[in-house]
């Protein structure tokens, strides 16, 4: 269901999306507001579950992180039970960084950050020997990040 939010909701978004550090008065003033009805439109925005939550985004590769894997999982057994499982154990990995159920050829795919190719060996066999019923799991790495967001295109 899409939310209802005006241009000025987009304004407050957009701003937030770009730097989360910004004080209510300086969002209030970029957006032509004072605070208290800047405050209240955040509030709503937090409320109605548009605004999830204020997070700092790290740098991966300063952090020695720079090893982005994308595996796609294919099985055979496609129970509530098994679902419930798999999305279970996934959660246990650190290194996946989204986890989505597909349509297509494959049925789930993750994206995984670590270290190296050796990091992603044992996140690999880790992965494979703890979750059972996997019928095929395809691994492709990335060369260079092009593009990286985060912002939503408001």
């Amino acid at each position: 269901m899409k939310a209802l939010i005006d241009h000025v909701d987009r304004m407050l978004l957009r701003l937030l999306q770009e730097d989360g550090t910004l004080s209510l008065a300086e969002l209030a003033d970029r957006v032509n507001l004072t605070t208290t009805p800047c405050w209240k439109r955040l509030k709503r925005l937090e409320e109605n579950g548009i605004l999830r939550q204020r997070v700092a985004l790290l740098d991966p590769v300063k952090l020695g992180l720079s090893f982005t894997a994308f595996v796609q999982i294919k099985t055979s057994d496609h129970s509530k039970e098994w679902y419930h499982n798999l999305v279970e154990a996934v959660a246990d990995f650190p290194e996946v960084m989204e986890f989505y159920r597909m349509a297509g050829e494959y049925d789930y795919m993750m994206k995984v950050q670590v270290a190296d190719m050796a990091a992603f060996d044992q996140f690999y066999k880790k992965m494979v020997n703890s979750i059972e019923g996997l019928t095929n799991v395809t691994s492709t790495f990335a060369m260079e990040p092009l593009k990286y967001t985060t912002a939503l295109p408001l």
